[in-house]
């Protein structure tokens, strides 16, 4: 989380735009995007150059060419610590008509950020308003890997807090649960399939820095983590771009991130190709049966989005491959004969490991839709034996409109360490510790509690129900009512004590006449 001085410097970069008269929020991260982008080639070519220089060899690895193009303008002038210095019109000739197409045109760059470069548009207006948030944005430091990912967390949260797009975000603090409940492990091969900012994904890879930085650093691994495990896609262009460089701002060279829309039928290669899913897929929509892959409608025959997704899961997973996906409700009581396939073949075919209800405020100010975690693993065999439910009640924040945190910053999240009164406020840390109990103490909690465990042979007698409310039980208080005889004595009191006190004020007032 970023304080202090870099938050108002992140904060004046995006005021240059808003006060510049750039008002929609995904445009100003677009366009933010776009010139950490040509601020890294900067930093790619001075390293390059200080590489030929100590090897004495000529110089490779650097993204704009030696000496002049074909009109005998330097290439040197593309680079970010050269044309920030320029008078404001020449930066912005530069910027607009150079160094715009040559990021557009790149070749030399084999890679998901510079393939995404390819229809970049510059939308600052004047030359002004460009040396503005070149000046501001040259001052927000970015060396380091951590500060790098904070700050465009930072950036992507604005975008929500702007009050539009928020859609394209999971709250951070529920990623961080899923992930953790999930654990990923070095050799796992992850997907979103929906990954819009590429939250998920970023979720994990911190999660492998901190728990599996040797496994990951070095040899196979190494190049395991930065090209073959992280895939994300999307059919929305500027979402690609900004997901593709939040996963360079956190340290991932090459993942594979690509526009697509995964429930085509042209999309049908990959099946069975990866260990972990984490997703938060679309939830409304329908889609026409032509434009729908078969396969997945051999799985769950209908045009609802949110159960095409979750056929799509079990069709991506290798067996053994683990998902934790977030679900409107209606998928877990929904009536229709696809609804109830696909829960079946959850319990009976497959591993369904949890269900973690999510209050309906999660998603605020962009949805208020109920939703629940599903945990499940992929083993085409059963092996569901019981369902661990947790009714997860509050996550730290309000539940209105406005979010705002209900405890400190350093006591929200998955990972804060509670007081039994603070529990109240943030149920996160509470889910992680009976996750681990799911197969011991978990078994022996009752069905009032906030979470239990339900026998696979109850959830089929409820025609695999997994709503929570369908297996939590509740109790009530005893309330001792007196009889009815007691009540009309007190009543027969009362209108004696009304009659008499009218009598003694009609002979008060009869007195004062007189």
């Amino acid at each position: 989380m970023i304080t202090g001085d870099i938050k108002n410097k992140v904060d004046a970069v995006w005021d240059a735009f808003w006060t510049g008269g750039i008002s929609n929020p995904l445009e100003v991260m677009e366009q933010i995007t776009y010139l950490l982008f040509i601020r890294r080639l900067d930093d790619e070519q001075t390293r390059a150059l200080e590489m030929a220089n100590l090897l004495e060899q000529p110089i490779e690895g650097n993204p704009f060419p030696e000496g002049n193009d074909e009109e005998g303008r330097a290439y040197n002038d593309l680079r970010w610590s050269v044309f920030r210095d320029r008078h404001a019109e020449d930066m912005f000739d530069i910027v607009a008509h150079r160094v715009f197409p040559f990021i557009k045109e790149m070749r030399g760059e084999d890679s998901t950020y510079a393939h995404f470069m390819k229809d970049a548009r510059l939308t600052i207006p004047n030359p002004g308003m460009l040396q503005r948030v070149v000046d501001r944005l040259d001052k927000v430091p970015m060396g380091n890997r951590d500060t790098k990912g904070d700050i465009y967390e930072y950036l992507l949260a604005k975008i929500a807090s702007a009050g539009q797009n928020g859609q394209f975000r999971t709250p951070r603090h529920i990623i961080e649960l899923m992930v953790h409940m999930t654990a990923p492990k070095p050799g796992d091969t992850i997907v979103d399939p929906a990954s819009g900012t590429c939250g998920f994904l970023v979720g994990a890879s911190e999660y492998l820095r901190e728990n599996h930085a040797d496994a990951i650093n070095s040899g196979m691994g190494k190049h395991h983590y930065h090209h073959k495990m992280f895939h994300g896609f999307d059919f929305d262009n500027t979402m690609l771009r900004i997901g593709s460089m939040n996963m360079l701002l956190h340290g991932i060279e090459q993942p594979d991130i690509r526009y697509r829309d995964s429930l085509a039928e042209a999309n049908t290669g990959d099946a069975e190709a990866y260990s972990l899913i984490l997703a938060n897929p679309p939830f409304a929509g329908s889609l026409d049966y032509e434009n729908t892959a078969k396969d997945l409608q051999q799985i769950a025959k209908t045009k609802k989005t949110e159960l095409l997704f979750l056929a799509l899961f079990l069709r991506l997973l290798k067996p053994g491959g683990r998902a934790a996906v977030i679900v409107p409700d209606g998928v877990m009581f929904g009536s229709s004969k696809a609804h109830k396939e696909l829960r079946r073949i959850l319990v009976e075919e497959q591993k369904l490991d949890a269900v973690v209800k999510l209050p309906s405020g999660v998603f605020k100010p962009y949805a208020g839709v109920s939703t629940a975690i599903l945990f499940f693993t992929k083993t085409n065999s059963g092996g569901t034996e019981h369902v661990w439910f947790y009714d997860l009640q509050a996550d730290g924040r309000s539940l209105d409109d406005k979010r705002n945190p209900l405890l400190d910053a350093d006591k929200l999240g998955a990972l804060a360490e509670l007081s039994d009164g603070e529990h109240a406020k943030s149920n996160l840390p509470d889910v992680l510790r009976r996750w681990d109990e799911r197969d011991g103490a978990e078994l022996e909690r009752a069905r009032t509690e906030q979470s239990f465990c339900v026998p696979r042979e109850d959830i089929a007698a409820q025609g695999y129900d997994l709503s929570l409310n369908r297996y939590k039980e509740v109790v009530h208080e005893e309330v001792e009512h007196r009889s009815p005889i007691e009540i009309l004595d007190e009543l027969d009191r009362l209108e004696k004590e009304i009659t008499d006190g009218m009598a003694q004020l009609r002979e008060m007032l009869a007195g004062g006449a007189a």
